[in-house]
């Protein structure tokens, strides 16, 4: 990040003596002169930083003079090291205009860099971050690229990643008849492989350097798909204006609904199809270029923005280009990109040549390759803004390795996190190390990834885990991994809950250790209680939370089934309330057939399925406001069958945000459907309702439960007068709002707590987060969420280790 170049450059100003280098407790710097400029030096070096340095401590000694003269690099020391490993950054102004400057000897070069941008953790081999110990180890710079890499007055000095199109790494264009020639040369035991481990040299007729690049537009402006290796893997890529590149792009990945991350070349085309705030302006330009989620503008015309890139969803995800390669791509074109990971859906990014190729010569038309090697692949990370500040979805790219607050340990720990949206977490003193973002575990090849990830992590930070901690779910691919690790390495475990660790995440990133009233929203997790849980409310600290409500328990017919088929979740919800009122069938089908969407329940077979769900066969208990989402879209009719998670959900929340188009209801507005308190107390359930299992011990401020009837009912009754769904689905998010903000007033106020954390993946819907910190806020409580890590089980991990840390203090 050119740190010591910037201190050379700091010394030489002030006309000081001295030296510079790497070592392993951070940066060693000697510098002697006058006392008046020492002075100075001393302030601007923390005044004045590069760009991507992060100053964490500065500490100085007076030393006697030695009479040194001029200023010079040191060799770096090695050893176990505390200096960070820095984020990959985006391509700086300077670089672009480089590659833009047809008499620039780097014009049209996709691996320009300079100290200020470029790789930095996907290249890293160990640290210290000295070119040797990167994937450009073996691109020799040549004699303009040395002199650069020299010059105490240039923006290379000591840059890295220096390199140009004579010395450093090249692209290559495959066409889908190479691509099996291209397997076969890698597998050639006679050619030299490249760096990355590509076929040395290039039989005749294969396309590489600037060709390639032309190739490669060529191809997206006929509605080819690409799969185009980046900085940290692979992307497939195709026009975002072309419906039958996106319907193709979509049918080969097997990716049916969901959105696709879009790429343009400036703010102000982004600006043409969605609305962007000041700060989302910024983070669109942040050196971590991260996907952000935007409102969608209405009425975009269909030949501007292909209605396959995000069906149905009120967001669109942009970013902008963050390296040489992709500015190049988007300056030869004239319309926004897809570009979306490269992999078939619930696989890992593909990283490496060999594999990418064999993995995506189903859904590619062409590959632009390089042959810089990647060490450490690296999703695209997702934001959105709330309040004019960062709240992360995914992250990854451009934020990992840098560490996030944590209340540290004695122990260096391992947190492995969960099964869905993995990451783990490394721990080392005060400092929390995430993961990048490694997705579901059901697949094999993202559990091989994740445990390739842990290796690798653990080995470039030098840390050696004395604790690992997982979820109490016993199948989850995490808590496998984590006792199959214990093992092998003789380290202890410890369990955590799940929705535990989502309000500790929560706290260990705002430092928060008093007394904490903790919501936790999600899908589904694992409850000590051998039920499903998933619309908690806690009180304690991390060491100690405990279940003091929760949602009323439904059952969910067929289990995981009603991820997707969301009508199973809508019949669980029916089938408590119709037992509350002591109701049957019937009942149910009477109020089915007043639905908006009832011919669609005659498709259902839920009249087969409620026998069973009463008894509890294949219908486990939960109190998940994740599926409560879920079943609510289905009664609405907005969406039954997901084509992926949280569907139902994301198209509730835009159905909200349209209803509350001109304002959010007042914090002192009652809720929509009167009934719904604190207290919790429904009335008694059908006998022929499962029960949850006893708990082993009274909860010290009791145990209640949030009727669902109120809510239920409501929603019913509202369907049925022809009230909009659009209302509607603004009357739940009401209505869920009014009744966290209610039990956790009730709560603080007899744990004598004056704080709330939000926590969980049901989070994400910035509607219900908006109205809920309002009502609490409105109750002169003080909310905390997530700023740093996601708040959906890509943040779970930091939780663990949080728990951990506190107990183990």
């Amino acid at each position: 990040m050119g740190f010591r170049p910037f201190v050379k450059r700091l010394a030489d100003t002030e006309g000081l003596a001295g030296r510079v280098w790497n070592h392993p407790g951070g940066v060693e710097i000697e510098v002697e002169g006058p006392p008046q400029g020492l002075q100075t030096f001393l302030a601007r070096l923390s005044a004045e930083p590069p760009p991507l340095a992060q100053i964490e401590s500065l500490e100085s000694e007076s030393v006697p003079a030695r009479g040194l003269s001029g200023f010079a690099f040191a060799p770096s020391e090695s050893g176990p090291s505390a200096t960070l490993p820095p984020p990959d950054a985006a391509m700086c102004g300077a670089c672009r205009n480089e590659i833009s400057d047809p008499q620039d000897h780097r014009h049209l070069y996709p691996f320009t860099t300079c100290v200020d941008c470029g790789p930095r953790y996907t290249i890293l081999r160990s640290l210290p971050y000295d070119r040797p110990h990167t994937t450009m180890a073996d691109f020799e710079m040549c004699a303009r690229c040395s002199a650069e890499y020299e010059d105490p007055a240039g923006r290379r000095l000591h840059a890295q990643t220096n390199a140009c199109p004579v010395c450093g790494p090249r692209l290559i264009w495959l066409s889908p008849a190479e691509a099996d020639s291209f397997l076969e040369e890698l597998s050639d035991p006679t050619r030299t492989p490249t760096p990355a481990g590509l076929p040395g040299g290039s039989p005749p007729g294969r396309v590489t350097g600037e060709a390639s690049l032309q190739r490669a537009i060529q191809a997206l402006r006929r509605d080819q798909i690409l799969a185009i290796k980046g900085i940290g893997g692979f992307h497939l890529a195709c026009d975002a204006t072309s419906g039958t590149a996106v319907a193709m792009l979509r049918g080969r990945k097997g990716r049916d609904g969901k959105p696709l991350a879009l790429m343009a070349r400036s703010v102000e085309e982004v600006r043409r199809y969605a609305v962007v705030s000041p700060f989302e302006e910024r983070l669109l330009e942040s050196s971590a270029r991260p996907i952000v989620l935007l409102a969608r503008r209405e009425g975009i015309d269909p030949s501007k923005l292909a209605a396959g890139v995000a069906p149905g969803s009120p967001d669109l995800g942009f970013f902008l280009p963050y390296s040489p390669l992709h500015h190049l791509l988007m300056e030869g074109l004239d319309t926004p990109m897809v570009l979306t990971s490269g992999n078939l859906s619930d696989e890992p990014i593909a990283y490496q040549d060999r594999d990418a190729v064999r993995r995506l010569r189903p859904v590619a038309d062409g590959f632009l390759l390089h042959d810089r090697p990647i060490e450490h692949p690296a999703d695209d990370s997702v934001f959105r803004a709330f309040r004019e500040r960062p709240y992360p979805v995914r992250r990854s790219r451009g934020y990992v390795p840098n560490p996030v607050p944590f209340r540290g340990a004695d122990l260096p720990l391992l947190a492995v996190g969960a099964h869905q949206k993995n990451t783990f977490c490394l721990t080392r003193e005060a400092r929390a190390f995430l993961s990048v973002h490694h997705g579901d575990l059901d697949h094999p090849e993202a559990f091989q990834a994740f445990e390739r990830s842990i290796e690798g992590l653990t080995r470039l930070l030098g840390i050696n885990p004395q604790l690992i901690v997982h979820d109490l779910h016993p199948d989850y691919g995490s808590t496998r991994l984590a006792v199959e690790l214990g093992e092998r390495l003789g380290v202890p475990l410890v369990g955590v809950q799940h929705h535990q660790a989502h309000v500790a995440s929560v706290l260990a990133e705002t430092g928060h250790a008093s007394k904490v009233v903790g919501i936790a929203y999600d899908g589904t997790g694992y409850g000590t209680d051998g039920t499903i849980w998933g619309g908690e409310v806690f009180v304690g600290e991390a060491a100690e939370l405990t279940r003091c409500a929760h949602w009323e328990q439904f059952p969910l017919p067929g289990g995981d089934l009603a991820g997707r088929q969301l009508w199973r979740s809508a019949l669980g919800l029916l089938l408590t309330v119709a037992g509350n009122l002591g109701e049957d069938d019937d009942w149910i089908a009477a109020r089915l057939a007043g639905l908006p969407a009832a011919t669609a329940w005659e498709a259902h077979p839920w009249r087969s399925l409620a026998p069973a769900a009463r008894r509890g066969f294949a219908s486990p208990m939960t109190s998940s406001v994740g599926r409560m989402f879920d079943g609510v879209a289905a009664i609405i009719g907005i969406r039954h069958q997901a084509s992926f998670e949280a569907e139902g959900a994301i198209l509730l929340e835009g159905l909200a945000r349209a209803h509350f188009r001109d304002g959010l209801p007042s914090p002192t507005a009652p809720p929509p459907w009167p009934g719904q308190n604190s207290a919790g107390v429904p009335e008694p359930a059908s006998q022929t309702m499962p029960e949850p299992a006893p708990r082993t011990a009274p909860e010290p401020l009791g145990l209640r439960a949030l009727p669902l009837r109120p809510l239920v009912t409501g929603l019913l009754e509202d369907l049925s007068s022809g009230l909009s769904p659009a209302a509607v689905a603004g009357r739940f998010h009401h209505q869920i709002a009014w009744t966290t903000a209610d039990v956790a007033g009730s709560l603080a106020e007899q744990a004598g707590a004056d704080t709330v954390a939000l926590g969980g993946g049901v989070f994400q819907n910035l509607v219900l987060l908006e109205m809920t910190v309002r009502f609490l806020e409105a109750k002169g409580l003080r909310a905390l969420i997530h700023r740093e890590v996601p708040t959906n089980d890509g943040g779970l991990s930091l939780g663990q280790a949080e728990i951990a840390a506190a107990r183990l203090a």
